[in-house]
């Protein structure tokens, strides 16, 4: 063996820097991609904002920014299925009122229609609206003690998690505070505004709830349904209780609503806020009868070269700024490409799903990244990093792009219908369904049939399940 020198040609494909960037640029959702032109402007003394001239009246779209807001009740949906008493889930809180947990603080209907829960000032959190009524209240200094402890001990859904005993085992010897002192100041306590706040579980928090309502026949069923049949009620066993409590269907009936009128947890409603406001990249509209995507002027950043250091720089070769321009004139090309690939995509799948902005979902049709791809002539990755985190505005809501690709399902006639389609079509049959006979996966499925789409059962049970639908024997009335 020795050592020698060799000669060797070879072919490779290799990515230049500008490409890279205009790959890295691509794949940027648009907060993250307004963070990066940020950075380059702070970077490159050679890149500016063109601004546009103070005498225009562009008047940008309605459809340019949308907020979307994170109802505080889903953030708490983990705690509160935690706390579900023995015999009952997370499905059980929600089909106490068979719309998926409205108890009388929103109205009901799906969350697409954007229709949240009522929510305090913000803010106002629940330990400053109980500390606020505890500085009104005529008790002693100590009593204030230790109710201060028991509301610092609530959860942003206001329950007491910790057990009494517990709390005293951290509290110093010298407090002199024991296990009678921290009951009668949690009794204190749960008198305070929202009714059942301080309860150490759901049973307990409705049962408070309807100590502060008038006695009457109707709630004096629902404290025994609640007290005593509460896994029957969550499992819409209705035959059951009227046997157990022996009352007619129509007082059971004024029981579940005023139940359904409760809510199970009372402090979600001072949870602030999420808000997220998203600048949609392209805007859907229709033009002179022909569906047409725009770029939304307010997510294109503006870019020029300095004027005044390019001049400077005409004569001096050799210059470090040389460098920094050429960056400069790199960053501005790979933002334009970048867009205009975005809206071509965009125009490509207007154009396959004309039907869905006419119709909506249930005209949506089976579409693929690789038939946008051979459309257009670039590679199936590319249009995967053009439709993440890239939104659409349109006339039907605010859509990512990815949204209008879906898997299919064969028909009788030798087409394909998209998933996407199917689940509008479920949730029409269910919602349209007779609530004392519900419709069940299999006839569902037989109902498509009917139609010529052919889906198994279980496929509607996962679609189903993907919509937040309970299963038949959940969603049958009394």
């Amino acid at each position: 063996m020795k050592q020698s020198l060799q000669l060797k040609l070879s072919q490779h494909l290799a990515l230049t820097p500008q490409l890279q960037q205009s790959i890295r640029l691509l794949q940027l959702s648009t907060i993250e991609f307004n963070q990066e032109i940020e950075r380059f402007l702070d970077e490159n003394p050679m890149l500016e904002r063109d601004e546009p001239d103070a005498t225009a009246s562009f008047q940008p779209p309605p459809e340019s920014v949308v907020e979307v807001r994170d109802a505080p009740q889903e953030s708490t949906q983990a705690s509160a299925d935690e706390r579900a008493p023995e015999g009952t889930g997370s499905a059980d809180m929600e089909e106490w009122s068979g719309e998926g947990g409205n108890y009388g603080t929103r109205s009901g209907g799906d969350d697409d229609d954007g229709d949240y829960q009522d929510v305090q000032a913000a803010g106002t959190s629940l330990r400053d609206h109980l500390c606020g009524q505890l500085a009104l209240s005529q008790m002693s200094e100590r009593d204030r003690y230790l109710i201060r402890l028991l509301i610092e001990a609530l959860d942003d859904d206001g329950y007491l998690n910790q057990g009494l005993d517990e709390l005293v085992e951290l509290l110093p010897e010298e407090a002199d505070i024991d296990l009678d002192d921290l009951s009668i100041a949690l009794r204190q306590l749960q008198n305070f505004d929202p009714p059942g706040v301080a309860a150490r579980d759901p049973r307990e928090c409705l049962l408070m709830q309807l100590n502060f309502l008038a006695t009457d026949e109707v709630s004096t069923l629902a404290r025994v349904i609640i007290d005593q049949h509460i896994d029957l009620l969550a499992a819409r066993d209705f035959a059951k209780i009227r046997r157990a409590v022996g009352c007619d269907e129509e007082l059971l009936r004024a029981a579940q609503n005023l139940i359904r009128s409760l809510n199970p947890r009372p402090g979600a409603q001072f949870a602030p806020i999420d808000a997220r406001y998203i600048v949609p990249d392209v805007v859907v509209r229709k033009v002179r009868g022909q569906w047409t995507a725009l770029l939304n002027p307010d997510a294109m950043p503006r870019l020029r070269i300095n004027r005044l250091y390019a001049e400077i720089l005409q004569g001096q070769r050799g210059s470090g700024l040389s460098g920094q321009l050429q960056e400069a004139k790199w960053l501005i090309k790979n933002v334009q490409q970048r867009f205009d690939t975005i809206l071509r995509v965009s125009q490509a799948i207007v154009e396959r799903q004309r039907q869905f902005f006419e119709f909506g979902e249930v005209a949506m049709r089976p579409l693929t990244l690789r038939e946008i791809a051979e459309t257009l002539e670039l590679h199936e990755s590319t249009i995967s990093r053009v439709t993440s985190q890239k939104y659409m505005a349109t006339t039907r809501g605010l859509f990512e792009l990815k949204y209008f690709f879906g898997s299919h399902v064969a028909t009788e006639s030798g087409g394909a219908c998209s998933a996407t389609a199917i689940r509008a079509l479920i949730r029409q049959l269910v919602g349209a369904e007779d609530a004392k006979r519900p419709l069940s996966d299999s006839r569902i499925a037989e109902i498509l049939g009917q139609q010529g789409i052919v889906v198994a059962r279980r496929t509607i049970a996962k679609y189903r399940e993907s919509l937040n639908i309970p299963p038949v024997s959940v969603r049958k009335a009394i």
